[in-house]
Formats: C-alpha cells, sequence, structure tokens
C-alpha cells in the first residue's frame, strides 16, 4: 500500500510500476503513472505482390500504453491526458536498378531546421490522435479519475514497381531501404493555460530492408532481408522534452515529399509537400 503526497492507492504495489510521476504543478494532489507498456509485435514485416502497379508492405504494429490516476479538477479548468508523437529522423529509399532512386524525405528535419516533426493524426494536434489515446477530464470533478491510454502505430506504403517519374510500367524496383525513428510522450495538458506536464518518454524505431527481382513473376519478386524483428522501444527513465515545432502543423504526412534522384542529372519533386 503506497501513499503518494495525500493520494492513497491501496491497490498499487511496487511490483507494478513502471513510471510514476508525481509533480505539484496541480496543488492539491499529484498524477500517478503506472502500468507503463511499449512494444512493437515479434512478427516480421509483411510484404504484398497481388498488384501489378505497386509492392505494398505492412510492418508490425508499435504498441503504447499506461494507467493514470489523476486528481479531482478544479472548476474552469480541463485537462487532456494523452501520447504525442514526433518523428525525429528518416531515411525511405525506393532504387530501380542503376537508374536512380525514389525517397520520401522531410527535408526540414533532413537539413537540420528541426529536430522533430509532429506525427499527428493531422486533426487532433498536438495529440497523435483522440479515441483511446487521449482523455479529457472538464472540472469541478470531486474525486480521483482512473484511466488507460493507448496507441498503436505502424507502416502500410505502396511502392511503383516502375519508376515514378517515367509512363513506362515495366518493372525496375530493386532495393526498398527505411530506417525512421520516434520519440512518443504520455502528456497531460491544460487547455487553457497550455501547461503541460510530461509523464513518460518513450523511443522506438523501425526499419525495413526488402530486396527486389524484377525478372521475377507478380507474386515472386520481393523477400525481406535483413533484421526478421525490430529493436523493442525504450521507456526512457528520465522526462526528454517536446521540442517546440513536434506540437503544431505540419505532420509528417504533409511535410514530407517524394523525390526522384536520378544516378545522372537533377533531381525532381514527384509530389510536393501538402
Amino acid at each position: 500500500m503506497l501513499w503518494f503526497g495525500c493520494l492513497y492507492i491501496p491497490w498499487l504495489t511496487m511490483g507494478c510500476i513502471q513510471s510514476i510521476t508525481c509533480k505539484s504543478r496541480i496543488k492539491r494532489e499529484n498524477i500517478v503513472v503506472y502500468d507503463v507498456s511499449a512494444t512493437i509485435d515479434p512478427s516480421p514485416t509483411v510484404i504484398e505482390e497481388s498488384s501489378p502497379i505497386v509492392l505494398r508492405y505492412k510492418t508490425p504494429y508499435f504498441k503504447a500504453s499506461a494507467r493514470v490516476v489523476m486528481p479531482p479538477v478544479p472548476r474552469n479548468e480541463t485537462w487532456v491526458v494523452g501520447w504525442i508523437q514526433a518523428c525525429t529522423q528518416m531515411e525511405f529509399y525506393n532504387t530501380y536498378s542503376d537508374i536512380g532512386m525514389s525517397s520520401w524525405e522531410l527535408p526540414d528535419l533532413r537539413e537540420g531546421r528541426v529536430k522533430a516533426i509532429s506525427d499527428s493524426d493531422g486533426v487532433s494536434y498536438p495529440w497523435y490522435g483522440n479515441t483511446t489515446e487521449t482523455v479529457t477530464l472538464a472540472g469541478p470533478t470531486s474525486k480521483v479519475s482512473r484511466f488507460s491510454v493507448s496507441m498503436n502505430d505502424n507502416f502500410y506504403p505502396s511502392v511503383t514497381w516502375a519508376v515514378p517519374v517515367s509512363d513506362s510500367t515495366l518493372p525496375l524496383l530493386t532495393r526498398i531501404k527505411r530506417d525512421q525513428s520516434f520519440s512518443t510522450w504520455l502528456v497531460a495538458l491544460n487547455t487553457a493555460t497550455k501547461e503541460k506536464i510530461l509523464l513518460q518518454t518513450i523511443k522506438w524505431r523501425m526499419r525495413v530492408d526488402v530486396e527486389v527481382d524484377p525478372g521475377q513473376p507478380l507474386g515472386r519478386r520481393a523477400r525481406l532481408v535483413g533484421r526478421a524483428q525490430q529493436d523493442q522501444p525504450r521507456i526512457l527513465t528520465r522526462m526528454e522534452p517536446i521540442p517546440a515545432n513536434a506540437l503544431v502543423k505540419p505532420n509528417a504526412n504533409d511535410a514530407q515529399v517524394l523525390m526522384w534522384r536520378p544516378k545522372r542529372g537533377q533531381p525532381v519533386v514527384v509530389i510536393p509537400p501538402k
């Protein structure tokens, strides 16, 4: 049985505590976080070759969850507790024989102008989403609130068999390499004052390496090489601050640009940022 400030939780034992954050910013009581979980499914990336136009692949899911004990919320205050995620590094190259490669890029991140880019759903800024990812508590509440928040993420893109700047449909794709890193935060946010209490920081990475033989029949061209399983996420023991630009537009989907980088000649913008 544990006491945290003036919040008594008889059912919480040391064996189940992943993270406990006790801050006095909510003056009357503390916020307690426990049963923090962050995993990537152990299954390998799945390659799909059903389309004559594109190869698709589906990576295993990153999943994060936590249980939260929130103190009573005063009158005229509203708090949102949930997950915020940002992309901190991205390499995504698709090689087409000896002709060149296409690449999805985040120019500001690639050139070091920012440290991270929001990975919000594009609607619920700064949150990753607004279903299981967040809980909203509007005051006044007279009792302690107990709830869970969870999120999941994976990649399921399409890559053209043919060179994306060509009118030809001849399959020339020979390699797909992707390496992307994220920081994910559990945060309590006062919607009026914008005060943020960081409760947990998680770091994770997803890597994909696919070899393609375009001369093979459809359905037998691609194979996964390298790792069959991803490295598991790291739940940090110390809070990591959220870069300011990771809380606002644009999100990674809107900021990314598809480039064609030929072996010879100048790069071409295939799909500009939104």
